[in-house]
């Protein structure tokens, strides 16, 4: 209401100050063709020639449509066809958001011809096409994709190979998502889909040449890119110690521990795994110098008992494991692995403390083995067997929860009984047989 009352005011206004400069500035227009002449004031005459004007200029532009009727009409229809193609474009892609899969195809093929963005209506009927189970119509739908629209070789080629993916075709959907990370290096979805290839085909040492890439990017959170890396070098650690032999490619393994990022070295499991491969490609000096630092960074029993099975220089290693004796004293593991040593240096009643001082801190039925094996070989039997049986025990206490056969009373009785009755008819038919025996030697005399 104000902007009405506002809008009269300033027309009131507008009004008065254009009568009253009519009123200020007088004159006239004055037209004369031939004897005839024309006069009328110099508003009013102002006023038709605007008038005119304005009549001349549309006279002009529907004089120009009606000279290109067909142009126009071209226009007009290529228009009206491109907004019912958007409308049924937004229909297809609803349907494909709603899981209509048949109908998301059908629509958005139909509308592809006559759509601004054909790229986006075959890519979504591909899609819908390979939900249905369709690939082959599929993938035609792809081609006509990368013919309908120029430079549209990244959207085909991803869409490709997530479709591949999706299919367990990891190998070719792998191919593709090489040669687009050689066009495209870092494009952040192609990141993505190498990750899931590289899983799935267990190219452990593509996803590690790629962790830092996806990090760069920030593509993945630090818990999963810690957790792919150690599997990584893990799994590549294991299968070059498999293939290692008599240190001929052990090269490989130590260049995967080089290049291995500083956080991961300190991690136990890998430590342990890279140790193993050091020992089986007879580099346990390189062991021994690993365990003992990383026990210095990180005191692990894992690590504490594989550096008692080493064969390196066992009296050093008896010192060494001494010293760590003085800031654990009640360590049991470390208990464990002064007796393993104590052995290879022949001190077997060190060895004998050792393992007796481990097996108070915690009974344990491989202490009892060790302790058993080492009274044997002493000559004391008595004691061998006894921790014999203390380690079955403890072994049997670590053994699952599964049911056994019980001893029940009733069920002994009657397998006595059965097998007296048995024993009855075995001995009747022996006697019998014996009989028969005497009657036909009887017969033959």
């Amino acid at each position: 209401m104000r902007k009405l009352i506002l809008i009269v005011v300033l027309g009131l206004a507008l009004g008065a100050l254009f009568g009253q400069l009519m009123m200020s500035v007088p004159g006239y227009w004055l037209v004369r063709v031939g004897d005839t002449s024309y006069q009328t004031s110099f508003w009013f005459g102002l006023v038709i020639l605007l008038a005119g004007f304005l009549v001349l200029h549309f006279a002009l532009r529907v004089l120009m449509r009606l000279t290109h009727p067909v142009s126009r009409f071209k226009v007009w229809n290529s228009r009206t066809r491109n907004r019912n193609a958007m409308k049924q474009t937004v229909r297809g892609l609803v349907a494909l958001t709603e899981g209509r899969w048949k109908k998301a195809e059908k629509s958005l093929v139909k509308a592809a011809d006559d759509s601004s963005t054909p790229l986006v209506n075959y890519l979504s009927a591909a899609l819908a096409a390979h939900y249905q189970g369709r690939f082959d119509q599929a993938d035609t739908l792809l081609k006509r994709a990368h013919l309908s629209t120029e430079g549209a070789d990244t959207a085909v080629g991803m869409m490709q190979a997530q479709l591949m993916l999706d299919r367990q075709q990891y190998e070719e959907a792998l191919a593709i998502l090489t040669r687009l990370d050689r066009q495209m290096p870092n494009h952040p979805q192609v990141l993505k889909q190498l990750k899931q290839a590289y899983l799935s085909v267990s190219d452990w040492d593509g996803l590690r040449r790629l962790m830092p890439r996806l990090g760069a990017q920030q593509l993945i959170s630090k818990e999963e890119r810690d957790q792919l890396e150690q599997r990584a070098y893990r799994e590549l650690i294991v299968r070059e110690a498999r293939e290692a032999h008599e240190g001929s490619d052990i090269e490989k393994i130590r260049g995967l521990w080089a290049d291995m990022p500083d956080h991961l070295r300190g991690n136990t499991d890998l430590i342990v795994l890279y140790a193993e491969a050091l020992v089986r490609g007879r580099q346990e000096p390189i062991a021994e110098r690993l365990l003992r630092h990383s026990l210095k960074e990180n005191w692990d029993s894992r690590l504490v008992l594989r550096y008692g099975l080493l064969d390196v220089d066992a009296a050093r290693q008896l010192v060494t494991a001494e010293k760590w004796l003085q800031e654990r004293p009640n360590d049991p593991d470390l208990l464990l692995t002064l007796g393993r040593l104590a052995l290879r240096n022949a001190y077997w009643g060190k060895a004998q403390e050792y393992f007796e001082a481990s097996q108070r801190q915690r009974p344990s039925g491989v202490v009892c083995a060790e302790l058993a094996r080492l009274y044997a070989n002493l000559g004391e039997h008595n004691k061998s067997q006894l921790f014999y049986r203390q380690s079955v025990e403890l072994l049997d206490k670590s053994l699952p929860s599964l049911p056994q056969p019980r001893e029940d009373k009733d069920v002994l009785a009657e397998d006595k009984g059965n097998k007296s009755k048995m024993a009855k008819v075995k001995a009747t038919k022996e006697v019998e047989a014996k009989e028969s025996k005497g009657e036909e030697a009887k017969g033959k005399a």
